[in-house]
């Protein structure tokens, strides 16, 4: 055996699938296996390697053992000459493989090797050659000097920056996204330390091989595409912590005693100021647009209320403290609420989503206000008056912030996204079919056809410049069964100039994959998600069960003559109550055995269409439901179905 393909995958499906594809493509005459070995992977990952690639090795663990611990469960099963330890969420080219092995052999004394890697977006990732963390290293990375002079072969040393990204080179530190080794090195230095649990294992692994007198080798003259982080986010505490703390570890084992107490110091240092930088950073973007929100809503009710209480108390007097004690931060709260359950806090921003949001609230406030003691009822006209004050002051907030600097408060455009589709005819269309049954609001501006026979490459990436300027496209979508990876990397990188999004899609696939995170059903980018087994999430949820429930409860009378069976209707209404169902839940499938989904309460509505009849459209909306839940998505759930809540 040649090559050993080993990728441990964790809970990035879709990633995987695509992976494999281009692997096997790139395998080519190579004598290959491939073992993907799974930690507990509760996205149906198995199922598909099982399914669609029969010929993979799988290995199965029922815990998240930590990438170390996976990596070598699958270099003990291997037997080939060379181990590539690969990432799920890459894209090999199709020569990628060959051109590594051939320099592997034509240099015996390299022992390790890595290639040039670009992310989502064609842009080249500086950690594909890196320097060993030394404490000058390490302070200048964890200082900021290193991303200031990125350049400079003294502050930028962490990546390397210095040399060139297109010149082959030794270096000290190879990424463990795609790393080659010599299985007779490993024999040697040993496997990956299990001390990692994720990340540092490859710096490790890296100072060893160099220790033992084997060369590493950064080799540009082929590029793999690496969703870079798609399983953990980069701001997360967790991650910085995780991060560090492999730094540290690698510290104490390789550094001496002197060095090793400073780097600690260093790094136990770094530790604290991330994650108390991403704490406050990561609290003031939660809490500025509600706290903003609700100092212009008070801002109005003190400039509101004098001016009517001089029309209605003419010869004197004011409304009591209570007022301003209860009845107002009341409603301020209730609002919140509202817009937080619609969306209206959740990038980019949508005017409907802040409408919908203070119209929730401002029935809820007017319902409340109505069934309040006479004591208590100050001023319908007030409520009214700040409602009005309320809309008003948000939507012009809100097209104010627009012009900021901050892309978190932008307003998302109604116009749909123009996008092109490279690959075939059929490709094309199915593709373009699956995107809008996802729900996503695009159009199809063009399809660019690949090169046949010889036809220069670059032919389909002038198509694809020349179509982005004519018909002004946001979006690049690759037909993987079509368009050779080598090919789509080569597009990314002449193309990257262009303000354009790149995803791919895999053959026989119902997913397109591509450098963001997930917003809606039909896209994957980034899997970082929120989870609907999550406390808030849970809590979120029955809220929305709860206020949406009482509000049809209370204006029975009303909906009784607008849905055809009421009594059906009030049935729910108590079943919601009572916990016994949700609003919204999971499209049922009649074979559940590999379906791996949390225990939520069953559906009055479901997460698709009730006419949908694809397996693998409802697997992949359900899942998709399950691991980006948010109110919003029932909110336009039951709005687009409301005319079934009676089913």
């Amino acid at each position: 055996m040649k090559l050993s393909v080993v990728i441990v995958n964790y809970n990035v499906r879709f990633f995987l699938e695509q992976c494999l594809h281009s692997v096997q493509k790139a395998a080519g005459k190579i004598q290959t296996e491939i073992i993907v070995v799974d930690n507990h992977s509760v996205d149906g990952s198995c199922r598909m390697v099982r399914e669609k690639f029969p010929g993979v090795i799988l290995i199965e663990n029922r815990n998240n053992t930590g990438f170390s611990h996976a990596c070598n469960q699958g270099i003990r099963h291997s037997s080939g000459e060379y181990v590539l330890l690969l990432n799920p969420d890459t894209v090999v080219g199709e020569h990628t493989l060959e051109k590594c092995i051939g320099y592997l052999d034509q240099y015996p004394d390299a022992g390790a090797l890595g290639v040039r890697m670009v992310d989502g977006k064609g842009r080249y990732l500086p950690e594909s050659k890196r320097a060993l963390p030394t404490p000058s290293v390490a302070f200048f990375k964890l200082s900021g000097l290193t991303r200031l002079f990125p350049k400079s072969k003294t502050l930028g040393k962490y990546y390397l920056g210095h040399l060139n990204e297109f010149e082959t080179t030794d270096i000290e530190v190879l990424t463990g996204a795609f790393m080659m080794i010599r299985k007779t090195v490993l024999d040697k230095v040993g496997l990956l330390d299990e001390d990692y649990f994720m990340y540092g294992e490859d710096i490790d692994l890296s100072y060893r091989i160099l220790q033992s007198g084997y060369r590493v080798i950064y080799f540009p003259e082929t590029s793999i595409i690496h969703y870079k982080g798609e399983s953990t986010k980069k701001s997360s505490i967790q991650y910085v912590i995780l991060f560090y703390r492999a730094m540290l570890i690698f510290a104490e084992k390789h550094l001496t005693s002197p060095h090793a107490r400073l780097l600690s110091f260093l790094i136990k240092g770094a530790i604290y100021c991330r994650a108390g930088l991403s704490i406050l950073r990561r609290f003031f973007m939660r809490i500025l647009f509600p706290a903003m929100d609700a100092l212009l809503i008070l801002a109005g009710f003190l400039i509101l209320t004098p001016l009517w209480e001089k029309i209605r108390f003419p010869e004197g007097g004011s409304y009591p403290d209570g007022f301003y004690l209860f009845l107002v931060p009341g409603m301020i709260m209730i609002w919140l609420i509202s817009l937080l359950l619609a969306g209206g806090y959740d990038p980019p921003v949508r005017l409907s989503r802040i409408a919908a949001g203070w119209l929730a609230g401002t029935v809820t406030i007017l319902i409340i206000y109505a069934l309040l003691p006479e004591h208590f009822r100050f001023s319908r006209m007030l409520i009214l008056a700040g409602s009005g004050w309320t809309l008003g002051t948000l939507l012009i907030f809100r097209l104010g912030m627009h012009w900021m600097p901050w892309t978190q408060f932008r307003l998302a455009g109604d116009r749909k996204k123009r996008i092109l589709v490279a690959g075939s005819e059929e490709e094309a269309r199915r593709v373009y079919e699956l995107i809008n049954l996802s729900g996503t609001s695009c159009e199809l501006a063009g399809v660019a056809s690949p090169p046949g026979g010889s036809s220069d490459a670059s032919d389909l990436a002038a198509d694809l410049e020349e179509m982005i300027r004519v018909h002004q496209a946001c979006e690049v979508i690759f037909c993987a069964r079509d368009i050779p990876a080598g090919l789509i990397i080569h597009c990314m990188n002449r193309l990257n100039r262009f303000p354009v999004e790149y995803k791919i899609a895999p053959p026989e696939s119902a997913s397109v994959i591509g450098s963001r995170s997930i917003h809606t059903p039909g896209e994957l980018f980034l899997l970082h998600f929120n989870t609907i087994t999550q406390a808030s999430s849970r809590r979120n949820k029955r809220l929305l069960d709860m206020t949406l429930s009482v509000l049809l409860l209370v204006c029975f009378p009303i909906t009784f003559f607008l849905f055809r069976k009421p009594l059906r209707l009030l049935r729910n209404i108590f079943l919601v109550l009572l916990g016994k169902c949700s609003w919204v839940g999971f499209y049922p499938l009649h074979n559940t055995e590999d379906q791996s989904l949390p225990d939520i309460r069953p559906g009055i509505l479901y997460t698709l269409p009730p006419d949908t009849e694809q397996k693998e459209v409802i697997e992949r909306g359900n899942l998709v439901y399950a691991k980006d839940y948010s109110p919003a998505t029932d909110i336009k759930i039951i709005w687009k179905a409301r005319k079934h809540l009676d089913r």
